[in-house]
């Protein structure tokens, strides 16, 4: 496993972590709480420190889940969960309001069964909370112990840019993929000013990029959205596509690896991206999602994804 230094802080974590959405039990499809935590320690066993979750994660759930997991391994994780979105019913509701920042922060300490929280990151901007007054609440919240560093998810460049003002944030939080990179157009080169680090996720564009589907999967599972949220999935999309899938096969079969492997291989070697965060249902992925980082992928193969990448993207409808 690669670690590297996260922004300006002194949290090292390793290149590839452990986002823990599904285990939330409501997005990517049904997950049993014993076989998440399973897959977690043997995340942690196999090199993987940094542990991504939040509030909205299946309205706590995911957040319970991952402090039974750490019971115990607490000193070999870095623990990052997020503030600003919790759950109505089925609706995800923006709130960064002191108060509720506050409530968020006292629950996910709970749920996580932890005393500090290493990286407290904005979920997503709400327009109705002035931003002044959100920072305002947090500065305290990290003064009063409650956590370490403050970064920032699914944000433009002109909030980090507003927030970095205001206040310390050593990384951001963004959907980055070979399948999703607007990233790279103005927000990239404003975070490596800034000397920023960035978790990516959606690494494997809700798991197309494994290459394990064949044929458009049909998400019928009421606790499998996934396909709402990642276009990639859409009828018009698919062939595009594949043209990359096929691609990342070719390339797996020389290295000898999957085509998950390759895909979290180029993002991690992308500029800018201090950790590619990958979820991880069983063991098994957990384990091949650590041994994405043991190897290099030839300059010859990161431009020829590079180059594939920008041509399907350029196609595909989002």
């Amino acid at each position: 496993m690669k670690y590297r230094i996260l922004g300006d802080s002194d949290l090292k974590v390793s290149a590839v972590g452990l986002g823990t959405w599904a285990y939330g039990n409501d997005t990517f499809g049904a997950v049993d709480d014993q076989q998440a935590v399973n897959a977690l320690r043997t995340a942690v066993e196999s090199g993987i420190n940094l542990i991504d979750t939040a509030p909205a994660y299946g309205d706590g759930r995911s957040e319970i889940v991952v402090g039974k997991a750490v019971e115990g391994i607490r000193d070999k994780v870095v623990m990052a969960t997020k503030c600003g979105v919790y759950r109505d019913g089925e609706d995800y509701v923006r709130d960064l309001s002191p108060s509720r920042i506050r409530k968020d922060i006292e629950l996910s300490l709970s749920r996580l069964n932890i005393e500090q929280i290493d990286l407290y990151q904005i979920h997503w901007p709400d327009p109705d909370t002035p931003l002044e007054k959100t920072v305002e609440e947090l500065i305290k919240l990290k003064k009063e112990g409650k956590f370490k560093y403050l970064g920032v998810s699914n944000s433009n460049r002109d909030l980090l840019a507003h927030i970095t003002n205001m206040t310390d944030v050593i990384s951001l939080q963004p959907q980055y993929s070979l399948l999703e990179r607007k990233l790279e157009n103005e927000i990239l080169p404003f975070i490596i000013e800034k000397g920023m680090g960035i978790l990516s996720y959606g690494t494997l564009g809700g798991g197309i990029l494994s290459g394990k589907y064949t044929e458009i999967p049909d998400f019928d599972d009421e606790k499998d959205n996934r396909s709402e949220f990642y276009p990639f999935f859409k009828e018009d999309n698919w062939p595009y596509v594949q043209e990359l899938i096929d691609l990342i096969k070719e390339i797996a079969a020389d290295y000898d690896k999957t085509p998950a492997q390759i895909s979290i291989n180029w993002s991690i070697s992308r500029p800018g991206i201090t950790t590619a965060l990958v979820g991880a249902k069983t063991e098994k992925q957990a384990q091949e999602n650590a041994l994405a980082a043991d190897f290099h992928l030839a300059d010859s193969e990161m431009e020829l994804l590079t180059k594939k990448s920008n041509k399907i993207i350029s196609q595909i409808d989002k």
